[in-house]
């Protein structure tokens, strides 16, 4: 292990594509790099009631990948709470990974 690895948190989240360009913008300006979007469809299926009362989720989803320092990751977690409300349900989940603890 390198002094390098060591120090870079791989970051996931998967959210509604409408807070793409939003969450793209907020982690570069926050220090992600290589930021990569992949999209997605979720499981859940709508249903007439919730749909009356606008409840229904998002079916399609994004998944955002970066890197971000280690020193800036809890920030950064911090800032989709704050931000993006992650803290509350069908909004979005964000994780980080060492990189070190990554396998190929």
């Amino acid at each position: 292990m390198n002094d390098f690895t060591c120090c870079i948190e791989f970051l996931t989240l998967i959210t509604g594509r409408k807070q793409r360009a939003a969450l793209v913008h907020a982690l570069s300006e926050a220090g992600g790099r290589l930021i990569k979007i992949v999209y997605g469809k979720g499981s859940v299926q709508s249903n007439y009631l919730l749909d009356m009362f606008g409840l229904a989720p998002e079916e399609n989803k994004v998944v955002v990948t970066c890197l971000l320092p280690h020193d800036k990751a809890e920030a950064v977690l911090q800032m989709l709470i704050d931000k993006f409300h992650f803290d509350q349900p069908n909004t979005g989940i964000a994780f980080t990974i060492p990189v070190e603890k990554l396998s190929f």
